[in-house]
């Protein structure tokens, strides 16, 4: 536990997540450490930005008073403007080496629904309904909402589907669109990851490029789309080609019954790049596409936060 001037600089359970020498060297490595000591030091401010994403609602001083409640003794409240100038003064930079730190899978091989046979599972997950502070330097960036209102940012993640930990994020006007974003996360890519997709990034050229990487692919289709059948299989699933890659294409009916009785019927064409009929049988590759990312949706899917303006508590 830190003292003095750095004691407000931790977030109890997830200062372990989060050390102390890793948070100096975020600074010392982007050149963010105070030239003296103050009241505020650096690495306080680091850890009041998490804090603020954690309690992304309420004001400046509500958030000091949360990341201070859990240190003895009494504490001095700094004033809503000493916040924001240590907001400012620490900047984006340490936050974003921090993320790129700490970002990345964290499941182990028997880490439940994290995996599919050989392949670790992961997704696409894109939010356009993050509101910002109506400014000019917000509005010269982002652009004037098209809907009216406060200007949008677009976020996109690559996240692994059993723990949900955030692989990689990009972030920008939502102008640009989803796959646009996700493309930039193809790095984040490997051999040994399967990638589920929900409608909208069945483009051919992005499936191209997931396919570059060697990852491999199960995601939703548009029913208006019509792959040629090249070949059926004796699963009732069939060969064909899309953007120049070889897949599978799976037509579904599926039923979902609700908690309280009711339920309805969705058709579903699903495209893999699991080709193998025998060991990934559609029925197989239906179930894990509806329990996986029915999930995924259920628990943290980002296009489905409350449409409200995320008090970013200032423009800094």
């Amino acid at each position: 536990m830190a003292a003095g001037r750095f004691a407000a600089g931790q977030l109890g359970g997830l200062t372990p997540f989060l050390p102390f020498e890793l948070v100096d060297a975020v600074l010392e490595e982007t050149r963010a450490v105070q030239h003296r000591l103050r009241d505020l030091p650096s690495r306080v401010g680091v850890y009041f930005l998490v804090a603020m994403c954690l309690f992304p609602e309420v004001g400046y001083r509500l958030v000091w008073d949360k990341l201070a409640s859990g240190v003895g003794g009494v504490l001095l409240a700094p004033s809503a403007k000493g916040l924001r100038d240590l907001r400012r003064r620490v900047g984006c930079a340490p936050m974003k080496a921090l993320f790129e730190v700490v970002a990345g899978a964290l499941a182990q091989p028997r880490t439940p629904g994290a995996r599919f046979g050989p392949y670790r599972t992961v997704s696409f997950d894109g939010c356009s309904s993050i509101k910002t502070p109506d400014s000019e330097r917000n509005r010269a960036w982002l652009g004037w909402c098209p809907h009216g209102g406060y200007p949008q940012i677009e976020l996109m993640t690559l996240v692994e589907t059993g723990t949900r930990a955030v692989i990689g994020a990009v972030f920008g006007p939502t102008r640009e669109g989803e796959t646009s974003y996700a493309s930039r996360l193809l790095s984040h890519l490997s051999p040994e990851m399967l990638v589920l997709w929900d409608r909208g990034f069945d483009g051919n050229d992005f499936l191209a490029a997931v396919h570059a990487t060697g990852a491999r692919v199960v995601g939703r289709i548009s029913q208006r789309r019509r792959p040629p059948v090249l070949q059926p299989l004796s699963d009732s699933s069939y060969l064909s080609v899309i953007g120049g890659v070889a897949v599978r294409i799976i037509e579904a009916q599926v039923r979902v019954v609700c908690t309280d009785g009711t339920g309805f019927d969705g058709s579903y064409r699903l495209v893999t790049t699991l080709l193998d009929a025998r060991r990934y049988p559609a029925d197989r590759l239906v179930q894990l596409y509806h329990e996986r990312w029915g999930a995924t949706r259920s628990r943290t899917r980002l296009s489905e936060l409350p449409d409200r303006r995320i008090d970013l508590m200032s423009t800094a």
